[in-house]
């Protein structure tokens, strides 16, 4: 007898591996370990370094610890932990 009716085999989702469960499983656990800097994206700061000295700006970039800080004369690199929120 000849099937007049397939089953669509998209909307059953995709096959999923042990190995790639444990992968995301482990990156989140990472990720959470992890340092962070507490500031976000537009938040303006002063950054106070005794060989860069003390300016104010505003945050452009993050990665990890490191935060950019767009001031007057350009941008400067801090350690999250030589920021303060400017008031």
């Amino acid at each position: 007898m000849v099937r007049t009716v397939v089953q669509d085999l998209s909307g059953m989702g995709r096959p999923v591996s042990l190995t790639s469960l444990a992968a995301q499983a482990w990156s989140r656990v990472r990720r959470i370990v992890t340092p962070q800097s507490p500031y976000r994206i537009g938040d303006a700061v002063v950054g106070d370094d005794p060989f860069k000295g003390r300016r104010e700006g505003v945050v452009v970039f993050l990665q990890g610890t490191s935060a950019g800080v767009d001031t007057v004369q350009g941008v400067f690199f801090y350690d999250h932990r030589q920021l303060k929120k400017l008031d």
